[in-house]
């Protein structure tokens, strides 16, 4: 099926199933390095990859399994941003994460495979988007400062691309939306990436749209530190195609030191308590590695999907948020045909999710939006041509 004609539902569907499979391939190797994923399983390319924590007894303790297709947090909070708009059925913004995204996250019981369990998704949740539930319920802060105080990281990034199919096409609405909404959980250079990430998926929309157009998008919106994070990853990602991984890697890395110290000690122990350091805390300057190593690597592949998520989630570090990331992009512009149905039926057994349904009811939802945007565009259009005509002043209402 060519990209051209291919149905705004079957991106929504390749969309979702690419978060999940991005999330599946890389949660089993989350948190370790690129060299330490090399030397333990060589090259990760299978959802049936065993867990690198599987057997070690902090996992055991926090009673947590991965592999075997097994999604985390990133996927559980983009069907719980699809559930809200399902849920309002128009725009979003901050309140909708006060209200409706709460309610999602701490008080919807739904089964959580990494536990095994049937419970709220906050129990899975990590601290940054508990955060969440603090601010909102709790603190009852101005929905608009919700992410004020908040850990900075990619947490609202990692489940923001439905925002981008909700509008599909317009990078600029996209971006403007998820500030808009996920202010309410996340500011400075995690506010600004998840802004961004939804303005490459809505660029992703666009039938026969290049790759570069979509991060042409990226930085037409990107602001700050995450702008030339952006930028520098993506001149070298174009120098670099056609050159072994491990080059690559080692660039990517050496280029987005500049914008997080983060680096592949990702792990928050004890030794680091009370320690002071730049990570996390809001800058101007500063950007999240995954969006931009994302994006990356995205170029370097020339947007092949299978290959972009592999050399992502190979890449160490945050795996699962890397791959989620690439995932959304390349399945809304690729279409739900580049991942083979029986990884869908696995994704969706091993998970007890039904991620086709979930998708074309979200899908139902977008198109009713599209369609109330439009009837709101025509109204708004015949209202300033009647004021034009009655004025006289064509100009002053841009009907000329």
């Amino acid at each position: 099926m060519s990209i051209a004609h291919q149905s705004l539902q079957d991106r929504i569907r390749g969309l979702l199933y690419g978060i999940a499979y991005g999330d599946a391939l890389g949660a089993t190797v989350e948190k370790l390095s690129a060299s330490q994923i090399r030397e333990r399983f060589g090259r990760v390319t299978s959802i049936n990859t065993e867990w690198h924590r599987a057997k070690d007894d902090e996992a055991g303790r926090k009673g947590r399994i991965r592999g075997g297709g097994i999604v985390t947090d990133d996927t559980f909070m983009a069907l719980s941003l699809m559930s809200v708009y399902n849920e309002v059925g128009r725009h979003l913004d901050a309140w909708d994460m006060a209200d409706a995204m709460v309610r999602q996250i701490a008080w919807v019981p739904r089964w959580i495979p990494e536990l095994q369990r049937e419970t709220v998704l906050i129990e899975r949740l990590f601290y940054p988007e508990k955060w969440i539930y603090l601010r909102h319920q709790l603190a009852s802060c101005d929905p608009r400062q919700g992410g004020i105080g908040n850990m900075v990281n990619c947490g609202a990034a990692m489940y923001i691309a439905p925002i981008g199919a909700i509008n599909a096409g317009d990078p600029k609405g996209a971006y403007d939306e998820a500030i808009a909404f996920a202010s309410g959980h996340q500011e400075s250079y995690g506010l600004e990436a998840a802004g961004v990430l939804a303005s490459a998926v809505a660029a992703a929309f666009v039938p026969g749209v290049a790759i570069e157009a979509v991060v042409e998008a990226a930085l037409g919106v990107a602001k700050d530190g995450t702008r030339a994070a952006i930028d520098a990853i993506a001149d070298a990602a174009v120098r670099l195609r056609g050159k072994d991984y491990e080059t690559v890697v080692t660039e990517f890395h050496r280029i987005i030191g500049r914008f997080s110290p983060i680096g592949d000690d990702v792990e928050h122990t004890a030794r680091k308590a009370g320690i002071a350091s730049d990570a996390y805390r809001p800058s101007r300057r500063l950007s999240i590695e995954e969006l931009p190593l994302a994006l990356g690597f995205i170029m370097t592949n020339y947007g092949d999907f299978h290959q972009a998520i592999e050399d992502g989630i190979n890449s160490g570090r945050d795996t699962d948020s890397i791959g989620v990331m690439i995932g959304a992009v390349l399945g809304a512009m690729h279409g739900s045909t580049v991942i083979e149905e029986r990884i869908c039926r696995q994704l969706d057994e091993v998970n007890r999710l039904d991620l086709l349904f979930a998708a074309d009811c979200f899908g139902q939802t977008v198109k009713a939006v599209h369609e109330a945007d439009r009837a709101f565009a025509e109204k708004k259009f015949k209202v300033r041509a009647d004021l034009a005509r009655r004025t006289g002043r064509p100009e002053a209402f841009g009907t000329e």
